[in-house]
């Protein structure tokens, strides 16, 4: 769980993985060690107040020098929100998000689509499941160029698709993104806060912290340390 300055959301996310069953560790965004873990998250929040262009300074952190380098070894890392910005201004995914389409804050629960069933980070789901995931943003509109958008669909790393009323005018209905490995998803939605009946709309978003278990507990104990391996490396030297 990385915590940049301005991350409000990181203790509702470190709760998810709580409540998936999993141990939450704190990562600083100063710290360039990733100290061993199997998984990041990028949590929302308004990383040093989003000054420029949401991520726009995050992306540049210590830490994630190391998760980008991880990334290619296999890491899987859950950006959300703001997270989910400040992957797309590290280029770990393609596209941007930017002002929303009507320029208001958007802040209310929000009726999605799974569209991509993926190894790491939506197993949980079936295929085109609707779910129900709060949202809050000012500048969750998902954006990039046609021949862009055209390989995200080929490829079937477009996770998720707002229904109901798109939000923030994204283009093609697009909430949440994968990169081509799949160990990468960018959400806008918050699915940390859909973890719990008594506090969110539903318990749809804990699929996203139970899948990444699953993955992990069927990955191959040589990957595992090959990927540990890569951290210790890039930790040493970043």
């Amino acid at each position: 769980m990385v915590t940049f300055p301005g991350s409000l959301d990181d203790g509702d996310a470190a709760r998810a993985v709580r409540l998936a069953g999993a141990d939450a560790v704190g990562l600083w965004h100063a710290d360039p060690d990733l100290h061993g873990v199997d998984a990041v998250v990028l949590p929302g929040g308004f990383s040093y107040g989003d000054y420029l262009r949401g991520g726009a300074i995050a992306r540049f952190a210590p830490v994630m020098e190391t998760i980008a380098a991880a990334v290619r070894d296999g890491l899987p890392v859950l950006g959300i929100c703001n997270g989910f910005q400040i992957l797309c201004e590290a280029h770990i995914l393609p596209g941007a998000l930017i002002r929303n389409q009507h320029m208001h804050f958007r802040a209310r629960d929000q009726r999605l689509r799974i569209e991509a069933v993926q190894p790491v980070w939506t197993n949980a789901f079936n295929d085109s499941q609707e779910v129900v995931i709060p949202i809050k943003h000012g500048e969750g509109r998902y954006v990039a160029d046609e021949r862009t958008l055209d390989e995200l669909e080929a490829n079937g790393q477009v996770v998720a698709r707002y229904i109901g009323g798109n939000p923030n005018g994204a283009q093609r209905d697009i909430a949440a993104i994968s990169n081509a490995a799949g160990n990468v998803v960018g959400i806008m939605p918050h699915p940390e806060h859909a973890v719990d009946a008594l506090t969110g709309p539903s318990v749809d978003g804990l699929g996203f912290f139970t899948s990444m278990l699953k993955f992990l507990a069927g990955r191959p104990a040589s990957e595992a340390s090959a990927a540990g391996t890569a951290q210790a490396d890039q930790g040493a030297t970043g």
